[in-house]
Order: C-alpha cells, then structure tokens, then sequence
C-alpha cells in the first residue's frame, strides 16, 4: 500500500520531517509540529497544532488515526484532545493535532517536536442488519467492569 503524502507547508521536508517511523518495528509514524514560533498550551486548556502535510489514502479500504504519543501523555500530561483522530479516505485537507494540557502546567510546544503518531489500517464498512434480538454469550449485557478488575 502506497500512502501519498503532500507538503502543505513550505518548511515540511526542509526545516521539519515529513512523517517516518522511528523504528523498523514501529506501528505509526511521528508527526511534527509544523510552527513558525512556540506556542504555549495552558493546563486544562486544548489547541490545534498543525503539521504542515495531507495524505491520499489510496481508497476507503483505509483510514488514517492519529494518536497520542505515550511519552507525551504520561511525562507531560499532553494528549489528543479528542482521543483518536479519524482522518477518512476522502478527507484531502491539513492534517491538525488538537492536543489537551491535562496537567496542573502550561507546556509549551516548539516548532519540530513530535507531537502525535499516525497509523494506516484496513477498514471494514459491514452492512447493518437489524434484528430483534441478539444471540447469547457468557458475558451477555455485563459491561463496564463486569468481567472483573
């Protein structure tokens, strides 16, 4: 699979990587904060951080998600804003990071950090069938909680 990638931002191949993955083992990509200046993200507050790049996923087969970065979320207390992003197969614009200050201090953003990780993974469109009932499981309707700690 062949993801097309296209610098929105002069500065993205130049003065900020495009998307790579850090290891050979890697799931996701880095994605980099694509800023002329730092920006400070109070605590409790969220702020949409561009990257400077939009991909053509090859078709609806795929979809692109963004997620935190772990060292960013546990260190800092920095994370999505909206949990996962969902970048769909059609969608053609900036790819943005709205990231959430979850700690009790400002953090501050600079230009190049490594702010998210994005990952491509099959998708599966099912064809809904509505029905009456379910079949039953052990498990059955227990959620939160009901299979144990």
């Amino acid at each position: 699979m062949e993801l097309r990638i296209k610098a929105v931002s002069p500065r993205v191949g130049t003065d900020f990587p495009f998307p790579r993955f850090a290891t050979e083992g890697a799931a996701a990509m880095d994605l980099y904060a694509c800023l002329d200046a730092p920006v400070v993200l109070p605590a409790g507050q969220r702020r949409m951080i561009p990257t400077g790049i939009a991909i053509a996923l090859p078709s609806p087969a795929y979809v692109a998600l963004v997620f935190a970065r772990s060292g960013l979320g546990i260190k800092q207390g920095v994370c999505l804003a909206n949990g996962v992003g969902v970048i769909d197969s059609d969608y053609r614009g900036e790819i943005g990071v709205g990231l959430l200050n979850t700690s009790d201090a400002d953090y501050t953003v600079s230009p190049g950090d490594r702010i998210a990780q994005l990952m491509v993974v099959p998708v599966v469109q099912p064809a809904l069938a509505v029905v009456e009932e379910l079949d039953d499981t052990p498990r059955g309707a227990g959620g939160f909680g009901s299979t144990g700690r």
